[in-house]
């Protein structure tokens, strides 16, 4: 099994048994690889252990269940996600999303945090993967947006702040995302399609509408975060792109939000 074929089965399998108590050991196991091998590829390609994948993963559905089942207690979100106690659920919820499973009830964010990865892929001629991210649950969404604009966001020199902690690091990524919450429209939807990238997909054809908000999150450029008392410049490389596909594809609309990043860095 190549370095491709393992990552495609530990992505299944940890996606199929998600809400289950499994253990690094399991997946490596499932794939046929020793946990060793397991955690250097996923730390090279992802920055982060095979537990702190799952972990992320489940806090994200868990958002999402909040989100899209508001009659759920946070209870019955913790035990259908697999915990057995508030406590633990919530230490896990408070560790990605800064904030109290109850605090995000009262004020549910409409991104996701850490949505589902595939198999990387290489574009000929790279010497790198890209990560390879599920948007495809909005697909429905870009069908009927087509005309719509994009305003697209990376944050600026993640990795030398990874260097200085991952917790900084994730900081880093969800003050990003707030800071382009802040900004949204009502109908607008903002989605991840990378370790560091994001989407704001507006409900506007009118690309002044997607320039004010790309110019309102800009303007924030610059104003730390602060991690354990050390203040940390943050800032985004900004774009805004109108698709020009037609029919919408879902891997060509993929390839077109990332090169609109890649043009403004």
């Amino acid at each position: 099994m190549n370095k491709m074929e393992l990552l495609t089965a530990a992505f299944e399998y940890i996606e199929s048994n998600l809400f289950s108590d499994i253990k690094t050991e399991d997946v490596a196991k499932a794939c046929y690889c020793s946990k060793a091998a397991l955690e250097k590829l996923f730390r090279c390609l992802n920055h982060m252990s095979v537990h702190d994948y799952v972990i992320r993963r489940r806090m994200t559905l868990a958002a999402r269940m909040m989100r899209e089942r508001p009659e759920m207690s946070v209870l019955e979100v913790a035990l259908a996600c697999g915990y057995s106690t508030n406590e633990s659920f919530s230490r896990a919820f408070k560790k990605a999303w800064e904030c109290n499973p109850s605090e995000f009830k009262e004020n549910p964010r409409h991104f996701a945090l850490f949505p589902r990865l595939y198999t990387p892929r290489q574009q000929e001629g790279e010497d790198f993967f890209r990560k390879n991210v599920d948007i495809s649950e909005l697909y429905e969404v870009f069908q009927s947006r087509k005309n719509c604009y994009f305003v697209c966001c990376d944050v600026d020199h993640l990795v030398p702040i990874n260097e200085i902690s991952h917790k900084a690091g994730d900081l880093a990524i969800l003050e990003s995302l707030r800071r382009m919450e802040a900004e949204a429209g009502e109908e607008d939807v903002i989605f991840r399609i990378g370790g560091d990238e994001f989407a704001l997909l507006t409900n506007s054809e009118d690309v002044t509408y997607a320039e004010n908000i790309a110019e309102r999150i800009r303007e924030k450029n610059g104003t730390p975060i602060v991690y354990e008392g050390r203040e940390i410049p943050l800032g985004v490389h900004i774009a805004v792109t109108k698709l020009s596909l037609e029919p919408v594809r879902y891997r060509d609309l993929f390839e077109q939000l990332y090169e609109a990043i890649q043009e403004v860095k």
